[in-house]
């Protein structure tokens, strides 16, 4: 890690706070127009990289996923775009938790929460294999990482 640079929170930590905020929303419309607001507010891949190579297969509406290694850091940089503002919305709560971790914590990272606040199964087959889809994806995306550059001490 660069000098100055302050660590990122743990994913447990991100867990905990999604969770918390999550379930003081009892009523499912409620989570999905919180996670319609994280997308919303999530930053957005640039057009440019809405490529074939960050293109997610197995969605049911389109969706973009880059990664960048940040070598300074020794993290993982995520960005997505979906047209759709609940496949956005997904992507921001998976960005939310693993953006700026390093590739181990990425590859390692448990999604129970995901089940914790009632959000699989809410969604539709499709959504939820689509969020799946997601889920592997930045995993490999991490393992990648791991395989080509070795994590600071």
């Amino acid at each position: 890690m660069m000098a100055g640079t302050v660590p990122a929170e743990s994913i447990e930590n991100r867990v905990r706070r999604i969770v918390a905020e999550f379930s003081a929303l009892g009523d499912p419309i409620d989570r999905y127009r919180r996670l319609a607001e994280l997308g919303e507010r999530m930053p957005q891949l640039e057009a440019a990289l809405r490529t074939e190579e960050n293109r997610l297969p197995g969605c049911q509406y389109a969706l973009w996923i880059a990664c960048a290694y940040d070598p300074g850091a020794g993290v993982l940089r995520f960005c997505a775009y979906s047209d759709a503002r609940i496949t956005r919305g997904l992507a921001a709560l998976i960005i939310a938790v693993l953006d700026g971790q390093p590739p181990r914590a990425v590859a390692d990272a448990r999604f129970d929460f995901l089940d914790t606040i009632g959000l699989r199964a809410q969604l539709s087959s499709q959504r939820a294999d689509g969020l799946a889809a997601m889920i592997a994806e930045v995993r490999r995306r991490a393992r990648i990482h791991l395989d080509g550059h070795a994590e600071p001490a």
